[in-house]
């Protein structure tokens, strides 16, 4: 019995060291009996050459015979038990090899056929001709830059398939502008300025940095169409932001009177034989043409020598302008404005941030602050208390005309900022993905609570104050006409430009972005727009009915070229500096003899 219990014993023993699934020590011990001699226990190590079998008689050594037969014939059994196991790891190890090198073979034509489209992309690009980017040295990153920056997407693995690859390049790719020139230069007969002048013209640039760069552009054309002296403007100090700012805190001076030496005189202050001379005040007519400042004006301005205007903003007519005006307009505006050293330098620097890694960038001009929702009425979303606090503001407010207004009406029709959420709902709809890098062109939103849909959404919104230290903006404190420079240029530069609200920081980048190269800017259909919200918020539709409706609507507003809107009254057309084509913008000759 003891010798059946130790083979036992040895069987169960050999079995558990054998398995791949036993955890416990193992050994290199061959297997072993045990039996009794002479009150001596022997060790027989089976297939040891160490331990050769001792004599034995008769049936004992039959029945050893038989034993050793048996766990031999054990032995072989886990032997080929071990062979199917390492058969078995074989041709898993070689499937998986074969999946890796499947795996990496796939990666590597992907990557090289994306590489192969980037690089026919950059040679696209480079083979255009491309406008003059001069103005301002405002050099945007385009041709090769922009491929390489697409590439590093793909490869960075921020696109996941594909199809996410297309979307995502469709995303950041610009209008198609080759066919389009910018064409404001002087032309080649110019008149050299005369020295003699009509007078002197004083301005009082009004409204926000926008609204005053717009009257500034006019003035100086004002100027040049009654040959007459500009004097370096003046600006605002008692609009909603009470920035005291002047021209030269704002704009490099030096620069505006040098770059249009050649159109109209532009001098730091009144010489001193007209100093003493009481400027005749006087408001110009809103939208006006050349004949009324020719027929009206100029006769005033001769009597009086010194000619004060009080008002400055949209003071000239989008169209019906002499071409050399509106050129003027642009030169005014692309060229000679061109703000101080300290904004320019600093809005470079938040550019660089913004590209961290070399990554594209969305400006978003989210106009959803306290003094424009009170001066349009719209309050959707929000309390009942800040819709009274909304109200009240709009009273206190003495050049706001409109009081009483049905802010839901206003909303339908397409006349108010969208909201936080609604942004971030257009922005998921058109395709953007959560890790897009947001600038966020504008103060604080206004609302408990109203930002959080869009930073649930989208976590990489940034703003000139998030990006820079306390000590990089305490020049700017209480400055937030140069805080809006600086903004300006951000947005300026940024890979898309997308705005909420068609007021004049939308209208003065768009502009510009199209005036540099058709560069991408969303226009929101807000009136369609807001309707498909509702139906969505109400379960009408579903998320990819509304997502696919979304992009069917904005597959035109994008920033591509297009002719300036006339409208039946002017202030219903569309801005000339929001669109400045015709005037600054043409189209080149291979275009037009294609179309004739």
């Amino acid at each position: 019995m003891a010798h059946n219990s130790s083979n036992s014993t040895a069987a169960v023993d050999g079995g558990r060291v054998n398995s791949p699934r036993y955890l416990g020590s193992m050994t290199r011990r061959a297997h072993s009996f045990k039996r009794k001699n002479n009150n001596h226990e022997i060790e027989l190590q089976i297939n040891s050459p160490r331990s050769p079998l001792a004599p034995a008689e008769g049936s004992v050594l039959k029945r050893n015979n038989i034993h050793h037969h048996h766990v031999s014939h054990k032995e072989k059994r886990n032997k080929f038990g071990h062979w199917v196991f390492f058969l078995f790891c074989g041709v898993c190890f070689f499937v998986g090899l074969l999946k890796i090198c499947a795996t990496a073979w796939w990666f590597r034509s992907s990557v090289h056929s994306t590489r192969e489209s980037v690089q026919e992309l950059s040679d696209s690009i480079n083979n255009r001709n491309l406008m003059d980017q001069s103005s301002h040295g405002y050099a945007h990153r385009e041709g090769a830059n922009e491929a390489e920056r697409t590439l590093k997407i793909v490869t960075a693995g921020m696109i996941d398939s594909h199809s996410d690859m297309a979307e995502e390049s469709g995303i950041w790719s610009n209008p198609n502008y080759e066919n389009f020139t910018q064409c404001i230069d002087l032309s080649r007969n110019h008149k050299k300025l005369d020295a003699k002048t009509n007078g002197y013209i004083l301005v009082n640039a009004n409204g926000g940095l926008n609204q005053m760069r717009f009257g500034i552009c006019d003035m100086v054309a004002v100027a040049k169409i009654m040959k007459a002296t500009l004097v370096l403007p003046s600006l605002d100090h008692t609009s909603y932001w009470g920035d005291a700012s002047g021209f030269k805190d704002l704009f490099d001076w030096k620069h505006f009177i040098e770059t249009l030496k050649d159109d109209v005189q532009v001098v730091e202050t009144l010489p001193p034989a007209y100093a003493e001379i009481e400027p005749f005040s006087k408001t110009p007519i809103s939208w006006s043409k050349a004949s009324y400042y020719k027929n009206e004006v100029l006769p005033v301005l001769k009597q009086h020598k010194v000619i004060y205007f009080t008002h400055s903003d949209s003071r000239l007519a989008n169209n019906g302008i002499p071409s050399s005006i509106q050129k003027l307009r642009c030169r005014v505006n692309y060229r000679a404005l061109k703000y101080s050293s300290p904004i320019e330098e600093f809005g470079n620097k938040l550019i660089s941030r913004m590209r961290q890694n070399d990554s594209p960038y969305l400006a978003l001009h989210l106009r959803y602050e306290k003094d424009m929702l009170a001066f349009t009425g719209c309050s959707h979303n929000l309390t009942a208390e800040e819709d009274e606090e909304l109200r009240q503001m709009r009273y206190e407010v003495g050049h706001w005309k409109e009081k009483e207004i049905n802010g839901t009406e206003r909303r339908l029709a397409g006349g108010c900022p969208l909201t936080p959420r609604e942004t971030s709902l257009l922005l998921r709809a058109l395709g953007f993905p959560s890790q897009t890098r947001i600038y966020l062109v504008a103060g604080e939103s206004y609302g408990r609570g109203s930002m959080k849909y869009l930073e649930d959404d989208f976590p990489n919104i940034f703003s000139h104050s998030s990006l820079s230290s306390k000590e990089e903006l305490n020049p700017y404190k209480n400055h937030q006409n140069m805080l809006a420079g600086i903004d300006y240029i951000v947005a300026l530069q940024s890979d898309i430009f997308l705005y909420t609200y068609d007021g004049n920081m939308a209208k003065a980048v768009q502009g510009h972005r199209r005036f540099e190269n058709f560069k991408k800017t969303i226009n929101p259909d807000k009136a369609n727009f807001v309707k498909l919200v509702d139906k969505l918020d109400e379960g009408k539709i579903s998320w990819e009915k509304f997502r696919s409706k979304v992009k069917i609507l904005h597959k035109d507003r994008m920033g591509a070229p297009y002719v300036r809107e006339r409208g039946e009254f002017p202030k219903l057309e569309e801005s000339f500096y929001a669109n400045p084509m015709p005037g600054c913008i043409c189209e080149t000759k291979t275009r037009l003899e294609t179309s004739q």
